[in-house]
């Protein structure tokens, strides 16, 4: 589209010339056309820097995935060794408790065993 306008624009400039290098039309004409030159490199150096700016742009999401991915691990870790503590811990509190059941169920398996003894003596 660019590369058509231009074209034109040579195509006016040439029969302007040819019909009057003097007029003010034609110096009217070669100042649209240098405008229009300025306005189109002004575009092409914006097209640049927004190109530029999408690389740097994609670099950094790129990166901020990298450091995301990274910091999931690292809490992912610490959770997995916090639940892991707490799973010991559960498991040494369990084995206390059933050291205490056992001593209980011992004493109340003889207390059991007396009653019993007792009711059938008894009768």
């Amino acid at each position: 589209m660019a590369d058509d306008k231009a074209l034109e624009e040579i195509r006016v400039h040439q029969e302007v010339v040819e019909h009057d290098a003097a007029s003010p039309l034609h110096r009217i004409r070669e100042k649209e056309i240098e405008i229009s030159g300025r306005v189109m490199s002004a575009k092409q150096q914006a097209d640049e820097i927004v190109a530029e700016a999408r690389k740097r742009a994609a670099k950094t999401l790129a990166k901020a995935e990298v450091e995301g991915s990274r910091l999931a691990r690292e809490h992912e870790e610490k959770a997995l060794a916090e639940a892991e503590r707490d799973a010991a811990a559960i498991r040494k509190q369990a084995a206390v408790d059933a050291v205490a059941l056992e001593a209980s169920l011992a004493s109340r398996c003889a207390v059991a065993a007396q009653a019993v003894v007792k009711a059938v003596t008894e009768v």
